[in-house]
């Protein structure tokens, strides 16, 4: 039978995808299954490993079954993951020792504060790429080491596994074969050097983390195994593991150095690939693995926004005053504008190029005239303001020209949201025909290794663009509205320590 199809696993924040790709790159179909959002504390953010297991598997025996193809016609699947959230499970019995602790979630934070006051921070930032910051996943290792009884004693005795999500479905896959995960996953912990490609044990001293725990590092494109029989009715080759936004990076045929991609999912997220180069930022900006394609290792520049599409759930969940998110357009295409109204959406701090722990959500402008058609049109302009904030700052470290932007995500479907970032930004806003770029970027990279496509040329023919936004509105009024949200972002930062 000839294998022809492409399975990507998306495991994101709020919900696991399964998608089926054909040998021309085209999206099939499609499952999803939401999991529970866990909050403990304030600030703090959680989910069940075995939630997240368990939505996963539903959700590629429901696609197969929708797609109405057998998996032998599977070629391989692969893996797409958020980035940075950690899971710590027994090696012996595979179950958590404690729920995973979601990259959104801060009460790691004094942690952090501390490593920067002791200078540490330099090391981390000089080896990773990365800033100290409760974001990243070493920092919640070390919590959980220390606050679970016992474990760090089993830790020790190699009886403990710890892992980004990849790891975790990789393992779930495997039935406890393979601990693995690919460097553009492992260069998210705060734990791998970059440079040299390899967990750093100065590193793992700085946070006191086993060595034993962590995973074997392999390429994004790479046959790690295969997933047992007993998941699809046959053992598909597991042949790609990449970080979501890398893979989304992959999947807009982003190859070449300069070219970006923003994608606009729970959180916001903006890479531009810089080669066989590390950029290093003088703002505040990330440099990271991209993918890592037969020891060939492509790099990339970041600026992460924890808050965007997440906006959006606030004002459905909490507020109410939409039902669905898909409303949004309709609502705030009754105005011609916020009405003044700046929103900054800093729920958990903000991320690049601020790096604020400690700012919290806030509104400026309200008057008694303010409605919620003004409230839901400033939270969409919120999130392209804060794209903007994040492509200023890599302009100012690189003269490399930024003529487009290419996106994806859930919120790339708010025409209004993509007019307003071509109108503030003043370049062409690209939304590719297939929105699951995320998936297509896995589905890519697992057709590589396992032979359905041979090269990079071959799967770049597969994208095309759905719709171009170009600059519509006046670049004085421009100007003047980002003036206006410097000025409450301005006012936002440190409201935890005032």
């Amino acid at each position: 039978m000839k294998k022809k199809y492409i399975l990507a696993l998306d495991q994101g924040t709020s919900s696991s995808k399964a998608l089926i790709f054909n040998d021309r790159g085209e999206l099939i179909c499609q499952s999803s299954i939401e999991f529970k959002q866990i909050y403990p504390r304030s600030g703090w953010v959680e989910h069940d490993p075995e939630e997240i297991w368990g939505s996963q598997k539903q959700a590629m025996r429901e696609v197969v079954q929708k797609a109405e193809i057998m998996p032998e016609e599977i070629a391989s699947l692969g893996i797409t993951n958020q980035r940075e959230t950690i899971v710590i499970w027994d090696r012996k019995t595979g179950k958590p020792v404690y729920n995973a602790i979601v990259w959104q979630c801060r009460r790691t934070s004094e942690l952090c504060s501390k490593l920067k006051k002791e200078g540490t921070d330099r090391i981390i930032r000089q080896k990773t790429g990365l800033l100290v910051d409760a974001y990243f996943s070493a920092a919640k290792i070390k919590w959980i080491l220390d606050n679970v009884k016992d474990i760090r004693k089993e830790a020790e005795r190699g009886n403990i596994c710890a892992g980004t999500i990849d790891s975790w479905l990789i393992w779930k896959l495997t039935r406890g074969r393979i601990h693995a995960t690919d460097s553009s996953n492992a260069s998210r912990t705060m734990l791998y050097d970059i440079h040299k490609l390899q967990w750093d044990h100065e590193l793992m001293k700085i946070f006191d983390i086993p060595l034993q725990m962590l995973p074997e590092v392999k390429p994004s494109s790479y046959i790690y195994g295969a997933a047992h029989k007993d998941i699809l009715g046959s053992a598909i080759p597991i042949a790609a593991a990449a970080g979501d936004q890398q893979a989304a990076l992959f999947g807009q045929a982003c190859y070449e150095p300069g070219m970006a991609k923003c994608t606009y999912g729970t959180g916001c997220f903006l890479l531009r690939n810089t080669g066989e180069e590390i950029v290093t930022s003088n703002n505040d900006l990330l440099s990271t693995i991209a993918w890592n394609l037969d020891d060939n290792v492509v790099y990339a520049q970041e600026g992460s926004i924890f808050i965007a599409g997440a906006a959006i759930q606030w004002l459905r969940d909490e507020l109410g005053i939409i039902q669905r998110a898909d409303e949004c357009d309709a609502l705030a295409g009754r105005v011609d504008d916020s009405g003044g109204v700046y929103f900054v959406p800093a729920f958990v701090g903000l991320g690049a190029p601020y790096w604020d722990m400690y700012a919290r959500g806030s509104l400026f402008g309200l008057t008694r005239g303010t409605t919620r058609e003004h409230l839901i049109r400033a939270t969409l302009e919120a999130i392209a303001y804060q794209v903007r904030d994040v492509i200023l700052a890599m302009q100012k470290d690189s003269d490399m020209p930024f003529n487009t932007l290419k996106v994806d995500g859930g919120a790339s479907a708010s025409n209004i949201l993509m007019q307003f970032q071509a109108d503030i930004l003043g370049v062409e806003v690209c939304r590719p025909s297939v929105r699951e770029i995320t998936a297509q970027g896995a589905a890519f990279l697992a057709g590589l290794a396992s032979g359905v496509w041979t090269g990079i040329d071959d799967v770049s023919k597969a994208w095309k663009a759905q719709r171009i936004f170009k600059r519509k509105m006046d670049e004085n009024k421009a100007s003047m509205l980002c003036e206006g949200w410097d000025r409450a972002v301005g006012r936002t930062l440190g409201w935890l320590e005032k």
